[in-house]
């Protein structure tokens, strides 16, 4: 599968959801934009990380982590969008110490504020482009085709954010489950290293106990 360079566009603020941001990526080589619904707090730092003159009094999370890499010499080499399931993009961190590299497992809005902290390339399977992206025909001869462009860009920005929100606030089918089941469940995505399941899993146990 080849990979696709992205450069970040933006962040927009969903106007009909309170606390919901779109970060738009769009490939290096083209014209289709990616767009992936991030918190509040993760918008906060890649805005920041974007903004080269603003500087936060004290260090954010992401800042931290920067200086924590860099004082046991580890770079980030560059971030890769891996997987897309049910309207979640998974991410991971390629880093490096010492000539060796690793492979870190990130969600994908704190694997692009590291990127930006460390000048790391963003890159997306094609596959997950091709699924996931927003092709926007260019045309810059007219002033009416801009904004139906811009018009055309929020629309579909909401329409992300609402999925993602119905994704979300969905009936969870765990809670019909017995205890038991939910322990064997949470073995199994701790086995088959599906985190945010087994997350998921541990506080539907730990409300029943």
């Amino acid at each position: 599968m080849s990979l696709v360079r992205l450069t970040i566009k933006g962040i927009s603020y969903s106007q009909t959801q309170n606390g919901a941001y779109a970060l738009l990526l769009s490939e290096v080589d083209g014209e289709k934009q990616l767009p992936i619904v991030i918190g509040a707090f993760e918008a906060q730092s890649i805005a920041i990380a974007l903004e080269k003159d603003i500087k936060p009094p004290r260090p954010l999370t992401h800042d931290l982590f920067k200086s924590f890499a860099e004082r046991f010499s580890i770079i980030v080499k560059q971030v890769i969008i891996h997987k897309l399931v049910d309207g979640v993009f998974y991410s991971s961190l390629i880093c490096e110490r010492d000539k060796i590299e690793e492979i870190i497992d990130a969600r994908t809005s704190d694997a692009i504020a590291l990127a930006l902290r460390f000048n790391a390339p963003i890159f997306t399977y094609k596959n997950i482009l091709d699924k996931a992206g927003i092709f926007l025909k260019s045309n810059e001869n007219t002033t009416e085709v801009e904004k139906d462009k811009a018009s055309n860009t929020e629309l579909i920005i909401e329409d992300v954010l609402k999925q993602s929100s119905e994704i979300t606030n969905k009936p969870d089918p765990s809670s019909n489950k017995s205890l038991k089941q939910l322990e064997q469940e949470l073995d199994e995505a701790v086995n088959n290293e599906d985190y945010e399941k087994a997350a998921r899993l541990r506080d539907e146990i730990s409300k029943r106990k």
